[in-house]
C-alpha cells in the first residue's frame, strides 16, 4: 500500500496552493460579503487548467488523475467553495458526462472548449418538486420532427446565470418514470432558455447559484447525448464525478479550520498560557484531525477506484457523506475555537462554517447516502451495480457479494 504522491501530483499541490495562498484569501472574505462572482479567479484556475483537470489531452484537457482532481479540490476549497463547485458542476457533473456519453461530434463542439475553459458548464437536473426523487421531474422534451421542444425549470443549479453549456435532464416520456429521461446539451441564447440568480441563500456568497426556465425551447436533436431514455443512467454517473469532487473539497474545509485553529489557539492567551495548553480546546483540536485524516483517507479510496476505472458508487458516497458532515464539524468546532472573533466576519471563519452547510444537502443528502449505505451492507442494493466491484479494504463485502 503506497501513500506517496508522484512528482506530478506534488507539483499539481504546490501550485494549486500557492494560487489559492496568493490569490484567492487575499479577497475570499471580500468577495463573500459582496457577494462578488470573481471572474479572474475563474480564468486563472483555467490557465492551470483546473476546469479540464481530468478530461484527456486530445479533448483539451490536462489529462491528470483522480488523485490530481481530489488535490485540486481540496486546495481550491480551502479558499473559497465558489470555486470548487465550479470544478464540481463543470468537470465533475457535465464534462465528465460528455466525456462518457456524447458523441465524437458533440465532444469536440461541447467538451474541448469546457476543458480549456473557453466555456462554462453547468448540470441542470434539480427541479422545485424534484431533489434526490429525480424521477418527479416536470420538465418535458418533446420530439417534433428534428427538434426537442423542452418546457419547464430547475432550480439550485450552480453557475446558472453564468455558465455557456447546459446539461440538462427532462422528460422524452413522462409515463415511463426514470427510464423516459432523456438528456440535452442547450447553449445560452436559445430562444425560450432564460435563468435567474438565487438572491438570498445561507452560503457561498461568492459564488453563482440560480433557475433555469424552459418555454417552448426548440432544441436540435443533434443536442441529444446517449440515447432517449438513457438521461437517468447519465445523471446518476454524472453525480457519482460531482459526488467525488465535493468529498474532495469538504477535505480543505476541514484542514482550513484545523490550520486557522491550531495557529490562534497557539497565540492566544487566556489565565497566563495558550489556550492549545487546555484540554477542551485539545478535544476539538484533536476532532478536526480525526475528521480531516478519514474523509481524505475515504476520498483517496475512491480516487484509486476511480484510476483503475472501476465502478465507486458505493465508495465515493461513502466519501462524500463522511467529509461533508465532517467539514461542518470541523467549522461548527473553529467557531468555538476563536470565540466571539470566530463569529466575526472578518475574521473568514464563520465563512466556512457557512459554506459548509450546503454540501450536506447537494448531490445526495446525508440521508440518501445513509441509505444507500445500508443497503449496500444488507444486501438490498448491488455493490457498485451488476457485477459491480467493491472497494478491496471493505472485507466484508466479497462475502455479501456471493449471495
Amino acid at each position: 500500500m503506497d501513500f506517496e504522491l508522484t512528482d506530478e501530483q506534488r507539483l499539481l499541490a504546490d501550485t494549486v496552493r500557492d494560487f489559492v495562498d496568493e490569490r484567492v484569501l487575499p479577497v475570499a472574505i471580500e468577495n463573500d460579503i459582496n457577494h462578488h462572482l470573481d471572474r479572474s479567479l475563474i480564468d486563472g484556475m483555467a490557465e492551470l487548467g483546473l476546469l479540464g483537470v481530468v478530461i484527456p489531452e486530445e479533448y483539451g484537457g490536462a489529462g491528470l488523475d483522480f488523485v490530481c482532481e481530489a488535490i485540486a479540490c481540496e486546495e481550491i476549497e480551502r479558499g473559497e467553495a465558489a470555486f470548487r463547485t465550479l470544478i464540481s458542476v463543470h468537470v465533475g457533473l457535465n464534462s465528465l458526462s460528455l466525456l462518457r456519453y456524447a458523441s465524437e461530434e458533440q465532444k469536440e463542439r461541447w467538451l474541448v472548449p469546457q476543458a480549456r475553459g473557453e466555456k462554462l458548464a453547468c448540470f441542470g437536473l434539480t427541479e422545485p418538486a424534484a431533489g434526490s426523487d429525480v424521477a418527479a421531474m416536470r420538465t418535458t422534451a418533446r420530439r417534433e420532427g428534428d427538434t426537442y421542444v423542452l418546457n419547464g425549470s430547475k432550480n439550485w443549479i450552480s453557475y446558472a446565470s453564468v455558465a455557456d453549456h447546459a446539461l440538462v435532464f427532462a422528460k422524452t416520456d413522462p409515463a415511463a418514470k426514470h427510464k423516459g429521461i432523456s438528456a440535452f446539451v442547450l447553449e445560452r441564447g436559445m430562444p425560450g432558455f432564460t435563468s435567474a440568480d438565487e438572491e438570498h441563500k445561507l452560503g457561498i456568497w461568492a459564488g453563482s447559484t440560480g433557475e433555469l426556465f424552459f418555454e417552448d425551447v426548440e432544441v436540435p436533436a443533434e443536442n441529444l447525448v446517449g440515447e432517449e431514455g438513457q438521461g437517468f443512467e447519465i445523471a446518476m454517473y454524472g453525480l457519482d464525478q460531482g459526488r467525488f469532487t465535493v468529498a474532495a473539497g469538504a477535505c480543505g474545509v476541514i484542514r482550513a479550520c484545523l490550520e486557522r485553529s491550531v495557529a490562534y489557539a497557539r497565540e492566544r492567551e487566556t489565565f497566563g498560557q495558550p489556550i492549545g495548553k487546555y484540554q477542551f480546546v485539545q478535544d476539538m483540536i484533536a476532532e478536526m484531525v480525526l475528521g480531516y485524516e478519514t474523509s481524505k483517507l475515504l476520498v483517496m479510496q475512491a480516487a484509486w477506484l476511480k484510476n483503475e476505472g472501476q465502478r465507486n458508487t458505493r465508495e465515493t458516497s461513502l466519501a462524500k457523506w463522511h467529509a461533508t458532515e465532517s467539514a461542518f464539524r470541523a467549522a461548527h468546532l473553529a467557531i468555538q475555537v476563536h470565540g466571539s472573533y470566530g463569529y466575526a466576519a472578518e475574521y473568514g471563519i464563520e465563512r466556512y462554517f457557512r459554506n459548509a452547510r450546503a454540501p450536506i444537502i447537494y448531490e445526495g443528502t446525508t440521508q440518501i447516502h445513509k441509505m444507500m449505505q445500508a443497503e449496500h451492507a444488507l444486501g438490498y442494493r448491488n455493490l457498485n451495480g451488476r457485477g459491480g466491484d467493491i472497494s478491496p479494504m471493505a472485507a466484508w463485502g466479497p462475502a455479501l457479494a456471493s449471495r
